[in-house]
């Protein structure tokens, strides 16, 4: 053990598996067991610690380290005290009397989350109780010193038990490696970009597919580090559905496709954000900055590559090969090639139905199957054909 604490829910559970276990658990505090390291510790049947530690500290601060409102304190007052007391106590008989003292104090316990607690003969100063080795010692908390591992082993004549080391797995490095912030920026800019350059598009292709790898690689790793919660992931699906019934359902833009942007923003950066049910009170300002600012990045990064490269991307040849561009006519009433010839392009006409970017247009009293280059052009509006792609009319609006 060798910290400066955590979040409490991550020790509580902890501390709460290391009392259910009936397996003997020892700890050996290498230099620190502060805060949440304390409470670990104290779920442990023995501690040894190296000459010069320290364990205690335990007041619950919130994410800019100042101390955090009195229910939290309270809960970890008695978290640490029912802790201390479950570690039993031993039973001195002198003479006729017989006196039942805890293994270890559960005021001094108490008394490391609140300053207010006095254990005489040990701290009687208005401040939290924190113990060196000798005072962890002398008061119960410690069984002894040791220098390492191996000699803590030795002192409980374990010196011959076999030591299996932990090592993280490779999916755990994998998950690590995904949770950094900038790959994050980049997962997003995928998700998004894919989504939208494959409403660009008739059929399902590789930018959907993009996104779907994009929207696994960023959530998986925040879900597994219990950050991501389902109702978090839940808002962002139902974000971009919203946002695809603006855009191929609804006419205009309005309710659905701001909610649906809302949504999709407040998803991604909540999946980031450490919170229980909406309560940020243990979220540290610094995880804050990091959310908002991969958010804010991806979303920069996209809007960059829309306006320099957008309709340059739907026209490239690479492009055109990863998606689906044509399907069977007959199922989709779209025209064939000898219909349409160049001879179309500069050709005015009407929008027949709302294009988002994907429709049907009039042109000489005929209907024609077009598409813009991301542009949304509603009904009625005055239309000019400036490419054919595809068997698809490429068309802009006409002010």
């Amino acid at each position: 053990m060798n910290t400066y604490g955590g979040y409490v829910t991550d020790a509580d559970s902890i501390r709460t598996t290391l009392l259910n276990t009936d397996i003997p658990v020892y700890v050996f505090i290498d230099n620190n067991a502060a805060s949440a390291g304390a409470l670990i510790s104290l779920a442990c049947d023995k501690i040894y610690m190296r000459k010069g530690a320290s364990i205690g500290a335990t007041t619950v601060v919130n994410g800019d380290g100042a101390k955090a409102p009195d229910k939290y304190q309270s809960y970890m007052r008695k978290q640490m005290r029912s802790t201390a007391e479950s570690q039993g106590y031993d039973t001195l008989i002198n003479g006729t009397d017989t006196t039942y003292t805890y293994r270890r104090n559960p005021d001094i316990a108490e008394g490391m989350v609140d300053e207010s607690i006095v254990v005489p003969g040990l701290d009687d100063s208005l401040k939290v109780i924190t113990l060196t080795t000798e005072e962890a010692i002398e008061w119960g908390y410690c069984e002894g010193i040791a220098g390492s591992i191996a000699e803590m082993l030795k002192l409980n004549g374990l010196e011959n038990a076999t030591r299996i080391k932990v090592v993280p797995s490779t999916l755990d490095n994998l998950v690590s490696f995904l949770a950094n912030p900038a790959l994050r920026s980049i997962f997003i800019l995928l998700m998004i970009g894919g989504i939208y350059f494959e409403l660009q598009t008739p059929g399902l292709g590789f930018p959907i597919a993009a996104a779907f790898i994009a929207a696994v690689a960023y959530f998986a790793p925040l879900y597994l580090d219990g950050l991501a919660a389902n109702w978090e992931i839940l808002l962002f699906v139902i974000g971009v559905l919203l946002i695809a019934a603006e855009v191929f359902v609804i006419p205009g833009f309005g309710i659905a496709g701001v909610s649906g942007i809302l949504l999709t923003i407040t998803g991604l950066v909540l999946s980031m954000i450490n919170n229980t049910d909406l309560d940020f009170s243990q979220t540290r300002s610094e995880d804050w900055n990091n959310a908002l600012a991969s958010v804010f990045f991806a979303l920069l990064g996209l809007a960059a590559v829309f306006y320099f490269f957008g309709s340059n991307i739907l026209k490239s040849k690479a492009f055109q090969k990863l998606v689906l561009q044509d399907t069977i006519g007959g199922k989709v009433n779209i025209q064939t090639e000898g219909e349409i010839d160049d001879t179309f392009i500069t050709k005015k006409g009407t929008a027949h139905t709302a294009l988002r970017p994907m429709g049907q247009v009039k042109i000489e009293e005929r209907l024609y199957q077009a598409k813009t280059y991301g542009e949304f052009v509603d009904q009625g509006q005055t239309i000019e054909i400036i490419a054919i792609e595809n068997h698809y009319l490429v068309v802009k609006s006409i002010v």
